[in-house]
């Protein structure tokens, strides 16, 4: 059984450690946190001079926060990941053996997730290092990938335009049918095929719409309705550049 000691309680943390109690491979030793928190028989604290011994130590806490998180641990030469995609292996203290252990998809507490299903991103400092890093990732998931640093934040920055920026023309899109007196679900089964059809073809292939077929009557008229939203105006004026310009 291979000992994980998670450091964080935050959503991502939260979704981890759930996934490798239920797992059969793994076991959480212990939680840190700064906060009180409850994970059942999961031992918690809040004293880095009190973590417990273990084969890898996660670090999943707000990306600003986890150079000083892996300064402060109180030990060397023990493998330590951090959960982030935008942080680089390096970044972390170089005391210990440095890894990165970043799953692919967009947490909240109140859902659960599949982590079956949950790309995990791994890289290690040490060769040596990977094969159990691998082997935990494979114990919860059955998608792992060897993905370096800027592979990585190239990765990242290409998830907050698929799911961070889709969600915020969600929230557009709500606004916009209830200030006209529409519920935001007619728009639901809209949203779940664009969603499914990229499942099967490419997303150039997917885009339909008055920008994709230069429907200047359309456009022009879209832009008229929009005079009182100018940062959404902006918005739909570079999205229609955009579509053309990737013709």
């Amino acid at each position: 059984m291979i000992k994980v000691v998670v450091l964080g309680s935050g959503n991502v943390a939260s979704h981890l450690i759930r996934a490798f109690s239920e797992s059969n491979e793994t076991a959480i030793v212990q939680v840190f946190s700064r906060h009180p928190v409850s994970y059942g028989n999961i031992p918690v604290t809040g004293d880095y001079g009190a973590l417990l011994p273990a084969d890898l130590y996660l670090i999943a806490v707000a990306d600003d926060a986890i150079a000083e998180v892996s300064r402060m641990l109180p030990f060397e030469g023990r493998l330590v990941a951090h959960t982030s995609g935008s942080v680089a292996l390096r970044e972390t203290d170089g005391r210990n053996r440095r890894g990165v252990f970043y799953p692919l998809q967009s947490f909240s507490k109140s859902r659960n997730i599949d982590f079956a299903t949950v790309p995990l991103c791994l890289e290690t400092e040490h060769e040596a290092d990977y094969s159990l890093l691998q082997q935990v990732a494979e114990s919860i998931s059955g998608q792992v990938y060897q993905v370096g640093s800027e592979q990585r934040r190239s990765l990242h920055l290409s998830a907050v335009f698929v799911n961070n920026f889709v969600n915020h023309l969600y929230h557009i899109g709500e606004q916009l049918c209830t200030e006209n007196g529409l519920p935001f679900d007619i728009l639901r089964p809209l949203i779940a095929e664009t969603a499914a059809k990229i499942t099967g073809i490419p997303p150039s292939e997917a885009q339909t719409g008055p920008a994709r077929r230069h429907d200047n009557t359309t456009l022009l008229k879209h832009r008229e309705q929009l005079q009182s939203h100018p940062l959404y105006l902006l918005l739909y004026s570079l999205f229609t550049e955009s579509i053309q310009k990737s013709e």
